[in-house]
């Protein structure tokens, strides 16, 4: 700090502009006043003055109408050119001036008055460049053009003056040496660069000096009231700032934020926009050679096109930020450096026109300066730090956007083949989009640092070696050293996380059968063999995700104590191999800086090395998939539309080359003309031997009019999947035509598919294509609908688009899309696949499938589908979301509505791929009588329709046969009598024995009654209870339904309850050694640097002390010794080292505790838990706890929690230090620590409410690619590929713009926090340097609090963003408590294990006293004081209506229900008094539901082990399976998949049969176990029962009465009470019995 001179003693300092001193050469103008330099200075004052009194009043008055203003949505439109420079100049501008007023402040300090001249105008300059910004913004918005005139003048008298003041200078030979005549010649500059800003407004509005104004429109963003996203909108202050974000943070408080806040996406952001533009740069490359060059460099070179200006821009502005960074350092090492100089000679500085002048050196010797400098390069570091990331991310989003735009449109174009044949599959596709999309993204993001951080380690190297010599090179090469270290330590963790997915998976999968097969378990008493299998997956996974923690750790303490190791290793060197020892505090804190610096791009080296290496995988992916077969590969002829008419060519097929031109189709009105409907409910044997005469003329007609009459005709076709054989062979076949009269064109195609439209009157006819299992049937669907691959021969279609469905074949803008313009070639086909594909959406979005809402149309298509009673039963009608794949309905239900949307679709032509293959006889019956027969025919459609349901032949206008691949025969019923009568009397054998199957089948409650009952169960949870989210949410709603600001309030309080019950889970060592290691590691942080900071004090106050006694060379008690210091300074890193490992292992160690107990305790709540909690919350709800939550906790609460508390009690560490280097610094920090908290208040609230949102928009995005996938031929069919294509880009621009809000609010967070960080830095400086020289602060002291200044603003960031990472995080601990506190079971009982006889129950007596069951005490009783007994071995059936509590009697056997009143006594003993687990594991039951589980057949028959191979045999015998067992690979060791899919429905009843048999107990009971098999399967199981437990108690819930026929008692059940109880001859010898009605009805 440089020293004012002292006035003499008889003088007083006084204030005057030119100053007081006697004789003062300020007042002299003998050369003129021009040459006085007081009135330079004076002149420049008058275009401020002039600015400030013209623009006040228009600025606190008004500044115009805002009439412009109300047909834009925003203030916010820029309406002038030059905006951005104009901002930029401003900037530079203020810069310069403030450092013309403190060059003046420090020239002052020379003289013994103050010169108010040398810096007034200069701060009056400041005042109206603000004031110039300010003014022009508002008249911008306002768009007022000629109030910037007053602008214009100010420019040009700013610009004369400062002219003049330079041109003076100049004169006087004052030059480039001295800064204020380099500071005048900038000013000079920029004032004459916002003249010619302002100039070229003028030429570009005209507003002045022209007779006609350029009229201006606001883009149309702006117009649009939805775009809420204005960071490409606003003016570069508040861009850089994000002040505009500022409204939308502080409105989360008030209300959530959701997809209707924050709106559309700006026209530039959207999906399509970035699509297009990367399509164009893939189509440059392909126009050289005409196709696209083969790899992923095509796809490089496509990206950095299209994205790569933006960034360039992000790396030029990380490059500038990182420079920006060292002047921090440098500027510490100036501040110390100088305040630790006393008593030097100051040289008097030159004084020339009656003033002072400084040099540049003299200026920067000024500490106060370099601190007020220090402030504007953190200030501008930051905003281009913050401005370099937003444009990072926002160019990935966008390319992420394109990307998933392009692999939709391609998944349009692929053929079927592709996925049907394993090549790529749904999870495939949807890892390119969720996982390689996002990577590409993260690989942008990361990308400017790969050019940034080589900088960033050659600046900082080359600085250190400045400071330290050589020394800082072995310093920096310890960093060096160990990021390679680093680096392998990240792969390490890459992989184990890997290892630990996988094992996550298992354990998921056994959790997931857990839970699906959890009422199994309890009645079977198998819920610990389970859940020991479950703990035995989880403990594997705890090993992986034990050498996971460790890692972590490691990684933790590298990033900790290499900069200790760092600094110390320098310091040692720097001390003995400098000859003087210098280790000034200047150099040392300077130093420190550096190394802090430094380490930070080593470390990220290793993340950007990694996200490079996987963006390159990513790439190779896509070009693979870029790469497969498309389905327009096979179009060989192209051809165009021309508008004209012609009807020449009726009675032919007329092929068209593509040269040729093509008539336009035509349409008339629809007739109306009704249609006989053959009546199903007479037997279907008369139509088979007797046709009547109008069945023949109908079959003679079409044969006579086969060339016009034909929809489809396929010839020679051979038709293959890959690329082997041809699946179908030899295809001749034609669909007759069935629609309305209608006037068509006639167009057609040779090749692939050729289009003929004769124009003539059609009926609707029903053709049916039959045959085997395997023969081809679905291939030949698919193969006319140009889904499967073309060997040869022909496909003609006589259709086109029908009039609804023609709109929707606009070209979109993807020509990738839709052929590349090649003309369509067929009309909109329905098409139900005969696996049922659903949208993840309601079942009325499900039917109507993007089709307007007909009212009357919907109910009756409901009705042809029988779906009235299913939707009956859902809490929400048909407007309950069906789920992923309809995962909440039966395969019955989930066919009718594929069906029902056929049906509902208005198209010319249905294809109905096998629709009754998953329905009972009556509802296909009904679907065939009023969908097929009746609805269909009288709308004159075209149906094709796949079967095996042969009853229905007679219906059919034409038949199609196959076998192997290949037609069998074709014709009409009469003709295939007569041309093949072996087949024909095959069909009517067939169709004999299905018939009899309908007349004789007795259901009491059929197969779809069963569908609802388990419906009705399965949706009861929505009615009884919702997710806890919703829970909390609802909870919320109902406490404060009139207190909304109470719920905001809840929404921005932080869940300490949950962080409690986290760490209290991880138990009370780990946790004070977790908080003891902390605390310790932080205190030695901070006594590291203290004991540095009085190290180098003692350095500087020893050097002078030593000056004075002039020692010679020999003295050596002058000598600095730096031993001590260096010794207690090695020992305090040494142990900062190990605390390092220390915390870091604690944190992750407690982690891992956390995560097992809370595990373990979900799990053995859940397994104990009664039924009632799976039937009232959805099954996942519960699997989420235990995939998604559990991941959570797992993985991320644990690296979240430590860099919370290092980055809190960092900051804590730096405010205590600066605080006690500079305690006046407390003062400014009270208002700091009031800004941050409102600021990290508001931020936490939108930071979570964007991070769901942004998670709740990627499910759907996701869901919608998978359901593409599955559903792509029906889309296809239907040429709906445009309406999807627009759900796509709506999706991907939801999720989008949830990802720019987060990005921007993470932006407003860290550009405040920066800017309060610098604050703090200035605030400490300036009160540092005040102390050193007016207290006798020690310099290493001052270094130590700037060092911690310094870092302040990263510490805050890093504290409020993981404050809300664990917000949302802890949400995961919050839901798993939920379920912790639930209720388990009463598994103890009365008795104890020991005193429960060993053989009990040995005859099986069952007495039933005054018994009341319910599900809930909340819920009404479903069986009301039951009284029964039934005596051993006794066979007993109940019946009864759904809903009769059947059911719940069964239950009550084992204690499932709330036996509230009276109780069961089996064998002497009632039950309640029995321990749960002995009660159920003496019984068997074995359920309507054959649930199996994966692995082999011994341990789905006997979990517990405990039987021999005999006896599992002889039980498989029982079953009829041992046959089936023996030629399985294994035998009873083979395996079962999932589900036991590998085996059919009735076989895996027939295990369970097996299964209750293996348990030999003298109980059996049979919930409906016969219900979802055939009636061969149900035979057998009869038989079995009769036979094999011919001595047991058989208690069987009855769902066809035929079956219970022998059974020795029946008991007849309604409404929860007995209504009939006899042997079933007496019930049926009794006219009125209930029983004997069941019976009747069914005969």
């Amino acid at each position: 700090m440089i020293p004012r001179y002292k006035p003499s003693p008889g003088s007083t300092m006084s204030l005057a502009f030119c100053g007081t001193e006697n004789n003062s050469a300020a007042y002299n103008v003998d050369g003129g006043v021009l040459n006085n330099g007081c009135f330079l200075d004076a002149l420049n004052v008058v275009p401020h003055v002039f600015l400030l009194f013209i623009t006040f009043p228009i600025l606190f008055i008004g500044w115009g109408s805002q009439s412009s203003k109300v047909h834009i949505h925003h203030s916010t439109w820029l309406h002038f050119p030059g905006h951005n420079l104009r901002w930029i100049l401003t900037f530079v501008l203020l810069f310069v001036l403030v450092c013309e007023i403190a060059e003046g402040i420090v020239s002052d300090g020379f003289s013994q008055s103050l010169h108010l001249h040398l810096y007034m105008p200069a701060a009056l300059a400041f005042m109206a460049g603000v004031t110039s910004i300010v003014y022009y913004h508002n008249i911008e918005t306002s768009n007022f053009p000629k109030l910037l005139s007053a602008l214009l003048i100010y420019w040009v008298l700013a610009f004369t003056m400062k002219t003049i003041k330079f041109a003076k200078y100049t004169e006087h030979g004052i030059g480039l040496r001295q800064l204020r005549y380099c500071i005048t010649g900038l000013l000079v500059l920029l004032y004459g660069l916002l003249l010619a800003v302002e100039i070229n407004v003028i030429l570009g509005r005209r507003y002045m000096c022209f007779a006609d104004p350029t009229e201006v429109k606001p883009p149309e963003d702006l117009q649009d009231l939805g775009v809420r996203f204005l960071q490409p909108f606003v003016n570069l202050l508040s861009k850089s700032t994000y002040w505009w974000m500022n409204k939308f943070i502080t409105s989360a408080h008030k209300r959530p934020i959701d997809l209707k806040v924050i709106g559309k996406l700006p026209i530039a952001m959207r999906a399509l926009t970035n699509y297009i533009k990367l399509r164009k740069e893939f189509e440059d490359q392909k126009r050289p050679q005409g196709t696209a060059p083969p790899g992923p460099k095509w796809i490089w070179q496509a990206l950095r096109k299209a994205f790569g200006r933006p960034l360039i821009l992000s790396i030029m502005l990380r490059v500038l930020a990182d420079l920006l960074g060292f002047v921090g350092p440098l500027c510490i090492s100036g501040i110390v450096h100088h305040i630790s100089k006393d008593n030097r000679t100051i040289q008097q500085p030159m004084k020339l026109l009656g003033i002072y002048f400084i040099s540049s050196k003299e200026f920067l010797e000024n500490a106060y300066v370099l601190a007020v400098l220090l402030f504007f390069a953190l200030l501008l570091q930051r905003t281009f730090l913050q401005a370099s990331y937003y444009a990072a991310i926002e160019t990935g989003i966008n390319l992420r956007g394109a990307i998933q735009t392009k692999i939709y449109n391609k998944i349009m174009r692929m053929c079927t083949s592709n996925m049907s044949m394993g090549e790529l599959t749904v999870a495939q596709i949807c890892n390119l989009v969720a996982i390689d999309t996002n990577q590409l993204m993260w690989f942008f993001f990361l990308c400017p640092n790969l050019w940034a951080m080589p900088i960033q380690i050659i600046v900082g190297v080359i600085l250190l070696y400045y400071l330290l010599g050589v020394s800082a090179l072995i310093g920096a090469s310890v960093i060096a050293v160990l990021a390679p270290v680093q680096y392998f330590v990240a792969t390490k963790l890459s992989h184990t996380q890997k290892t630990t997915l996988e094992y996550s998976g298992e354990r998921l999968k056994k959790t997931n059968e857990l839970l699906r097969g959890v009422k199994l378990l309890k009645l079977y008493a198998w819920e610990n063999i389970f859940r020991d299998s479950v703990e035995e997956t989880r403990g594997r996974e705890l090993s992986s995700l034990r050498a996971f923690a460790i890692y972590t750790s490691i990684s933790m303490f590298m990033n900790a104590a290499i900069p200790i190791a760092a600094v110390l290793t320098t310091f040692v060197v720097h001390v003995h191999i400098s000859e003087d020892g210098d280790l000034s505090p200047a150099v040392a804190f300077a130093s420190l800086s550096l190394f802090h610096i430094l380490v930070t791009p080593l470390f990220l080296l290793s993340s950007v090395v990694r996200s490079t290496v996987k963006a390159l995988v990513s790439v190779q992916k896509l070009s693979e998939f870029f790469s497969c077969d498309e389905i327009g590969d096979e179009q060989e002829p192209r051809a165009t539309l021309t508008s004209g008419y012609s009807n020449h060519n009726q009675n032919k097929y007329h092929a068209v080359s593509s040269s040729e031109s093509l008539p336009s189709s035509s349409f008339l009105s629809r007739c109306l003309q009704p249609l006989k409907v053959v009546n199903r409910k007479r037997p279907a044997r008369d139509d088979w031997n007797n046709f009547s005469p109008r069945g023949d003329q109908e079959a003679d007609g079409v044969s006579q009019g086969v060339d016009q009459d034909t929809c489809i005709k396929i010839t020679a076709g051979y038709f293959t999947w890959t690329d082997g054989p041809a699946t179908l062979c030899n295809v001749d076949i034609k669909v007759p035509f069935g629609e309305c009269s209608r006037v068509r064109d006639v167009f057609v195609f040779v090749g692939f598919i050729v289009l003929l439209l004769p124009p003539r009157t059609h009926t609707g006819k029903l053709t049916m294509i039959v045959g085997q299992v395997g023969c081809g049937k679905s291939s030949l669907l698919l193969a006319a609908l140009g889904e499967m691959q073309r060997v040869s021969g022909t496909v003609m279609w006589n259709s086109l688009p029908s009039p609804e469905c023609h709109g929707d074949e606009s070209p979109t803008p993807d020509r990738d899309a839709a052929g590349d313009g090649t003309v369509r070639k067929r009309g909109p086909v329905a098409y139900a696949s005969q696996k049922p594909w659903l949208l993840n959406a309601t079942i009325v979005e499900n039917v109507t499938f993007e089709m307007p809402m007909i009212k009357s149309r919907y109910n009756a298509v409901i009705e042809a589908c029988s779906l009235q009673p299913d939707i009956d039963i859902l809490p929400q009608g048909d407007q309950t979301e069906v789920g992923e794949r309809g995962i909440i309905l039966s395969g019955g239900q989930k066919q009718r509505i594929s069906v029902a949307r056929a049906l509902y679709q208005q198209t010319n032509v249905v294809f109905l791929d096998d629709p009754f293959s998953a329905l009972d006889i009556h509802l296909s019956d009904h679907l065939m009588q009023d969908g097929i027969l009746k609805m269909l025919r009288e709308e004159k459609r075209t149906v094709v329709l796949v079967t095996h349901k042969l009853q229905y032949l007679p219906h059919a206008d034409w038949i199609i046969a196959m076998k192997e691949g290949t037609i069998q025969t074709e014709g009409t019923l009469k003709d295939i009598q007569k041309s093949e009568p072996e087949l024909f009397e095959q069909w009517k054998t067939l169709m004999h024995r299905q018939d009899q199957e309908f007349q004789t089948e007795t259901v009491t409650e059929t197969m779809t009654d069963l569908e609802r009952k388990n419906l009705r169960r399965a949706m009861y949870s929505r009615e009884a209870a919702k997710t806890e989210e919703d829970e909390e949410e609802e909870s919320m709603e109902s406490e404060d339904d009139d207190n909304l600001s109470q719920v905001m309030r809840q929404r921005a309080t932080i869940p300490w309850r949950s962080c409690g019950a986290y760490l209290s889970s991880a138990g009370p060592l780990l946790l004070s050694l977790l908080l003891l290691s902390q605390l310790l590691k932080h205190s030695l942080m901070v006594a590291i640097d203290y004991w540095l900071a009085r190290w180098t004090s003692h350095v500087i106050s020893a050097k002078a002390d030593g000056s004075p006694r002039n020692c010679s060379a020999a003295t050596q008690d002058c000598s600095f010794s730096h031993a001590w210091y260096l010794s207690v300074f090695s020992v305090l890193c040494c142990l900062g080292i190990v605390l390092c490992l220390a915390t870091s292992v604690a944190v992750e160690w407690t982690g891992l505790a956390a995560a097992k107990e809370l595990h373990h305790g979900l799990l053995n709540k859940i397994i104990l838990a009664p039924m009632r909690l799976f039937e009232t919350t959805p099954l996942g709800s519960i699997l989420n706890r235990f995939s998604t939550d559990t991941n959570t906790i797992d993985q991320h609460i644990p690296t979240t929690l430590e860099c919370l508390s290092r980055s809190t009690l960092l900051c804590v560490s730096a405010m205590a230090v600066i605080s006690y280097v500079t305690p006046v610094f407390l003062i400014a920090l009270l208002p700091l620590a009031v800004t941050c908290y409102f600021i990290q208040k508001y931020f936490r609230v939108a930071s979570r409410d964007l991070q769901q949102l942004e998670d709740s928009t990627q499910l759907p995005l996701l869901s919608h690619f998978s359901e593409t996938v599955e559903g792509l031929p029906t889309i296809r069919a239907l040429r709906y590929e445009p309406r999807f294509r627009h759900r796509l880009l709506q999706f991907t621009d939801a999720n989008n713009i949830a990802s720019l809000f987060l990005t921007a609010a993470n932006r407003w967070l860290e550009v405040r926090m920066e800017y309060i960080g610098a604050c703090v830095v200035l605030v400490a400086a300036v009160a540092s340097i005040s102390s050193s020289l007016y207290n006798q602060l020690s310099p290493g002291l001052v270094g130590l609090g700037l060092t911690y200044a310094l870092m302040v603003s990263n510490y805050m960031n890093w504290m409020v963003r993981n404050l809300a990472d664990m917000e949302v995080q802890l949400g995961a601990v919050k839901r798993i408590n939920g379920l912790l506190r639930t209720e388990a079971e009463n598994y103890e009982g009365l008795l104890t294990v020991s005193q429960v006889p060993d053989g009990w129950p040995r005859h099986g007596e069952i007495k039933i006293q005054n018994l009341s069951v319910r599900y809930d005490a909340s819920l009404k009783p479903v069986l009301k004081n039951v009284n029964a007994h039934v005596s051993p071995g006794q066979k007993v059936g109940i019946c009864g209506r759904t809903g009769s509590g059947k059911s719940s009697f069964s239950l009550a056997f084992f204690r499932m229900v709330d036996m509230f009143e009276g109780r069961i006594v089996i064998d002497n003993i009632d039950i309640s008094k029995l321990p749960l687990q002995t009660l159920r594991s003496r019984l068997s039951i074995i359920l309507q539901d054959p649930i199996l589980f994966s692995g082999t057949i011994r341990f789905n028959l006997d979990p517990e082990m405990k039987a021999t191979d005999e006896m599992l045999w002889e039980a498989l015998e029982i079953a009829q399976l041992k046959s089936v067992v023996k030629t399985l690979p294994g035998g009873l060791d083979a395996i079962v998949t999932e589900g036991g899919e590998n085996f059919s429905q009735g076989q895996r009843q027939l295990f369970c049969l097996a299964r209750a048999f293996v348990r030999k107990s003298s109980i059996l009971i049979m919930d409906e176990a016969t219900a979802s098999i055939d009636m061969a399967t149900e035979s057998i199981l009869q038989k079995v029962v009769m036979t094999a437990f011919a001595d047991r108690t058989v208690v069987t819930i009855a769902h066809r009465v035929h079956t219970i026929l022998n059974a020795d008692l029946v008991i007849v059940m309604k409404r929860g009470i007995i209504l009939e109880y006899d042997t079933p001859q007496a019930l049926l010898a009794s006219e009125d019995s209930v029983f004997a009605s069941f019976v009747r009805a069914d005969k």
